[in-house]
């Protein structure tokens, strides 16, 4: 559609820019079971131009507005109630989060619609299964597969909402701070149910020390200083757990975990129904999210290949939210990201090419490392590449199935495979922070049962007979790749047979260099 070659053509600091501004003039009510609608919406009209609304559930229905100017809402909350404090006493803090009652329901239940509910989770895999089943291509799967679980529009305003209203504490203390989202919630690979990153930006700062270079004489704010950084990223985030643990409405479980590389603070935020992890600004991590933004912006394919591989990953246990030796979601992006690189022609330029079209505005340097790239999407030439999903689908499954993880690492900067610079299992170079490995945490077994299941997998695309399946009812295609294969399946063995010896001979040749490797430490020590 036209409305979305428009927003897709906007850039990654235009889009935050507008929905941060969005969420600045949101509210969100909660609402009683039996709602009418129109009650609702005649009485916020009164305070002012509604420009959006939405329902959802969440422990009840929930309505989130958005009015057309940003003094509606104090209008609103000038003439909002504080709950009287019969068992309980309150924390007098007034936040844009509000409860809405019937005095005399009995009454309104004469014109009763039946709401609109805009889900804020995506089907279980084994109705995704189903749906995946009526399809006529492996291409029209994976497009199904996306929009069950991308995110939609309103969760997009519901998590910068919960942004905009931790930025509410944070201005108590630092008036010109932000509060933005990072990573999956902004860079267009984000799932429904998936948490919510943001982080605190006291992005004038800079601004600030341009301002007084001219002129005869300095004028500067007294700060409190600091031995480091890292200590005062502690102390803030210590202060704004404690304020939101002690004042927030509706946040729960405040964990602050403060001696971690990146220290955060974790809490549920219960009105929005997300888990949020509170950061302190980290410019590299923003610089990741953008260029994921403009991968995903490029091409559908793009999209539809992460999420289709990252929820097959998920679906066998490659993947899984507790911090172990897994293979991250990240990873597994970055390597669909690399697989798109190498295809001929390539579907998606390497981070080298997206550098060299960068102009002025474009320079960042962070930290001595230079994560310059494009911004302008018109700038990039878009792709002669037209292979379908069905083809790219089973092409990345061959592809890693059979890639030297030996003797190779992953690097986006050039789109080369290139010798690893040292012997994790898996290499991926950290696009930005060029001597960091993003995929150190994945041991040699990880590693093999991904090869494994990506070879289980091209083999059952390259064997399936579709028609008789789709005759038979049975799952085919993508649908077939998102039932668990069982513990290495006495049908995988023979397969691994057909497959060829010397495969077989690599991998237990690896597995025997894993023990040998293994004995060596253990007779080190």
């Amino acid at each position: 559609t036209d409305a979305e070659v428009s927003t897709r053509k906007k850039t990654f600091a235009e889009v935050q820019t507008e929905r941060l501004d969005q969420a600045e003039r949101t509210v969100l009510i909660k609402c009683p079971s039996k709602l009418n609608e129109k009650i609702l919406l005649q009485y916020l009209a009164s305070h002012g131009n509604v420009k959006s609304h939405f329902f959802f559930e969440n422990r009840g229905i929930s309505a989130l507005i958005e009015f057309s100017e940003k003094s509606s809402i104090a209008s609103l909350q000038d003439a909002v109630g504080i709950p009287s404090a019969s068992e309980h006493h309150v924390v007098p803090f007034k936040s844009r989060l509000f409860t809405f009652t019937l005095k005399n329901p009995v009454s309104q239940h004469l014109e009763e619609t039946p709401l609109h509910l805009s889900p804020q989770c995506h089907i279980p895999v084994k109705d995704l299964i189903e749906k995946l089943c009526l399809a006529d291509s492996i291409s029209s799967q994976m497009y199904i597969l996306l929009n069950e679980y991308q995110l939609t529009e309103e969760n997009i305003k519901l998590r910068f909402l919960a942004c905009s209203l931790v930025r509410d504490f944070a201005r108590a203390y630092f008036p010109d701070s932000t509060v933005k989202p990072f990573g999956s919630s902004v860079n267009t690979f984000g799932k429904l149910g998936s948490d919510v990153d943001m982080f605190l930006d006291f992005h004038d700062t800079g601004k600030h020390a341009t301002k007084m270079k001219k002129g005869p004489f300095e004028m500067e704010y007294q700060m409190k200083r600091l031995p480091s950084e890292r200590l005062a990223t502690q102390r803030i985030l210590s202060v704004l757990g404690d304020c939101l643990d002690n004042f927030g409405p509706g946040c729960a479980n405040v964990q602050k975990i403060l001696h971690a590389r990146c220290p955060l603070v974790k809490f549920s935020h219960q009105p929005t129904g997300f888990q949020c992890d509170l950061s302190v600004s980290n410019s590299i991590a923003i610089r990741s999210s953008e260029l994921l933004y403009i991968y995903g912006s490029l091409d559908s394919r793009v999209r539809a290949l992460v999420f289709t591989i990252r929820c097959w990953a998920r679906v066998h246990g490659l993947t899984n939210s507790a911090p172990g030796p897994w293979i991250t979601n990240f990873s597994l992006t970055m390597m669909v990201m690399f697989f798109l690189q190498r295809r001929s022609p390539p579907i998606i330029p390497t981070l080298d090419q997206l550098k060299e079209l960068a102009d002025e505005k474009d320079k960042h340097i962070i930290g001595g490392y230079d994560c310059s790239f494009v911004s302008d999407l018109r700038k990039i030439k878009p792709t002669k590449n037209t292979e379908t999903l069905d083809v790219l689908l089973g092409e990345f499954f061959e592809y890693f199935g059979n890639f030297d993880f030996r003797k190779n690492s992953i690097n986006l900067r050039k789109g080369k495979e290139v010798n690893k610079p040292e012997s994790s299992p898996l290499y991926i170079w950290n696009p930005f922070e060029q001597d960091l490995n993003i995929s150190k945490n994945v041991n040699q077994p990880q590693l093999e049962k991904f090869i494994a299941m990506a070879r289980e997998s091209a083999w059952i695309l390259q064997k399936e007979d579709k028609t008789q399946q789709m005759i038979n009812k049975e799952p085919w295609g993508l649908a077939a790749l998102l039932i668990p294969f069982g513990k290495y399946s006495s049908k995988m063995k023979n397969r691994m047979k057909g497959i060829g010896s010397e495969t077989i001979k690599s991998l237990l040749d690896s597995l025997k260099l894993n023990n040998v490797n293994s004995q060596q430490k253990a007779v080190g020590k």
